[in-house]
């Protein structure tokens, strides 16, 4: 033995139980890597031990399963010739202890055999196609469907799971819970990120967004790419999403927070879906929920950071990123939505659900006449805000202004408006307060009903400052209220606006102007005083305020005699 081992030129000499713990190790099958963290010897030193001794180096990446553990801590490669040497001895104390270790390594040691007619996959002759798949980040299911398509794949897609398994390993599986809803009783929604197109502005490649809808009971998908998001998209895409289905479901589940509610790009946020995340009472967007609503829907918000409340969208949104879209580029949004459709009807309805077991096609069908019917116009759209009451009474909505009953100035209200009308809210109730039609820009609607019936206090104090602003100034203002009533709150307001611009002078020299020529009106006064050239200021040699130099010159002299010597 010390022959052997000087022949190997070991420079590390281990004593003897440390030596004999080595052997026993690697005639256990250890590797070296694990030898070494074990022992504390480098797997050099440990590796010509083992090979001095005779014993095969296990190579690190294994070769098969260890054999099972004897009972007794006996450890027998060959049983046969175990029980052979046991009852072959004639002395019997001879016979070997129990925890002794037996290990025949007089045949080299081989990986276990396996079939070599099916060790060749069917898909070797496309693995350089498969290699750049997954190297674009793409799953087995896409890899397949693109050689079904694009190559005539013949196999099934069991096939290929298991040779990209080969290639990088398998993931294990983590235990997720199921919801079962009844039909056409939920739909999910969430976002996720889209695929890269082409933007026709910039003309560079930018990150689109990709809503999914989908149905709880047959996992029937929506999947619709946006280049942004905002309030009325969000609602738009509920809307287009129920079109293709051809109804509606009683609940919509989204996620509880400002997601919907503000948007990034992620959560650049927009108030999109959830005003106030809550877990008991979250206040959904108005023009959200009245567009559920016209369709006979209502939002439920998921729990804050719950996922697997709505997490068969999120299984659509993960599987449709990593499926038909991962790695792919487009040079327009249309022609990536009808690559994605073609892909939806080819694929994702055709598919048997891995958890019902069942076409989602199939189930869909059955689904569908359980949604909601649609209603026959579609919704008719809104802004919404909040505006402040003003003195005269009213709103300002784009550069229009609309009444309210008396009683309300210099409190906040609600406004929605659209193309045709203005609707005024109760900030508390939502209790309409005044519908108007929409008027053009400066335009005013004031009903009779609003008028009051005494001029508000806040209106007297006005037409008082305005006297003391000057004689002419107050009776002007006084005419203006006097035949425009509320609505002439605001050019009064523009009065005092000029008095500060250009004084109070000129603005009292501007109305006597204005009520010589019997002309009441804010424009006028405005009007001239910007056309009217202003006094140049010129310097004058001879003025009472001027002194003679004189005057001057013996009030120096009288100084200085005062001054003592």
């Amino acid at each position: 033995m010390g022959a052997l081992i000087g022949s190997f030129g070991m420079s590390n000499v281990l004593n003897e139980a440390k030596k004999q713990q080595v052997l026993a190790l690697g005639k256990l099958g250890w590797p070296l890597r694990r030898i070494e963290q074990a022992t504390g010897v480098r797997r050099e030193t440990a590796g010509a031990y083992l090979k001095a001794a005779g014993i095969a180096v296990r190579p690190p990446a294994g070769w098969g399963r260890r054999a099972p553990a004897k009972p007794a801590n006996e450890v027998t490669t060959d049983p046969a010739e175990a029980k052979a040497a046991g009852e072959g001895t004639d002395n019997p104390g001879e016979a070997k202890p129990a925890n002794e270790v037996t290990t025949d390594f007089g045949q080299p040691i081989s990986p276990p055999t396996r079939n070599r007619d099916r060790a060749t996959s069917e898909c070797e002759p496309f693995r350089d196609l498969i290699e750049q798949g997954l190297g674009c980040g793409r799953n087995a299911m896409a890899i397949w469907q693109d050689l079904v398509t694009d190559h005539g794949f013949p196999h099934g897609y069991q096939t290929v799971k298991r040779f990209v398994r080969k290639l990088r390993g398998a993931m294990s599986p983590e235990a997720a819970g199921i919801i079962c809803t009844a039909v056409g009783e939920e739909a999910q929604v969430d976002y996720g990120s889209g695929p890269m197109v082409r933007d026709p502005q910039s003309g560079k490649y930018r990150r689109t967004r990709l809503f999914v809808l989908t149905l709880g009971n047959s996992r029937k998908s929506v999947r619709l790419l946006v280049w942004r998001s905002s309030t009325r998209i969000w609602a738009e895409l509920h809307e287009k999403a129920f079109r293709r289905l051809g109804g509606s479901p009683r609940v919509v589940v989204l996620d509880n927070l400002k997601e919907g509610v503000l948007s990034p790009d992620i959560l650049d946020n927009l108030k999109e879906g959830v005003l106030s995340p809550d877990i008991y009472d979250p206040t959904f967007n108005p023009l959200y929920r009245d567009v559920l609503a016209h369709y006979g829907a209502v939002a439920l918000a998921c729990r804050v950071h719950d996922p697997d409340r709505k997490g068969k969208v999120e299984s659509g949104v993960g599987h449709t990123k990593k499926t038909p879209l991962q790695g792919k580029r487009f040079e327009s949004l249309e022609e990536a939505q009808a690559y994605l459709d073609r892909w939806e009807e080819r694929w994702a309805d055709t598919r048997i659900h891995g958890t019902t077991k069942r076409q989602v096609a199939a189930m869909f069908a059955e689904e569908k006449p359980h949604l909601l019917p649609l209603p026959l116009e579609p919704f008719r759209y809104y802004q919404y805000g909040e505006r402040v009451v003003h003195l005269d009474g009213c709103v300002e909505v784009e550069a229009a202004y609309y009444s309210l009953p008396p009683g309300w100035i210099g409190r906040p209200v609600k406004v929605q408006w659209d193309e045709l009308h203005v609707r005024i809210l109760h900030p508390n109730t939502n209790q309409l307060l005044r519908e108007h039609l929409h008027q053009k820009r400066g335009g005013y609607r004031f009903p009779d009903e609003d008028r009051p019936k005494k001029m508000p206090l806040s209106t007297a104090q006005l037409l008082r400052r305005a006297e003391h602003a000057g004689t002419r100034i107050g009776k002007f203002c006084q005419l203006i209220y006097q035949q425009q009533a509320q609505t002439g709150i605001r050019r009064i307001l523009g009065v005092f606006s000029l008095i500060k611009k250009y004084g109070a002078a000129a603005v009292e020299d501007a109305c006597a102007a204005a009520l010589d020529i019997g002309v009441h009106e804010y424009r006028f006064v405005r009007r001239y005083l910007e056309r009217r050239p202003h006094p140049q200021m010129f310097l004058r040699q001879i003025d009472p305020l001027i002194r003679e130099l004189t005057e001057y010159r013996d009030f120096v002299n009288l100084k200085i005699k005062e001054q003592p010597e």
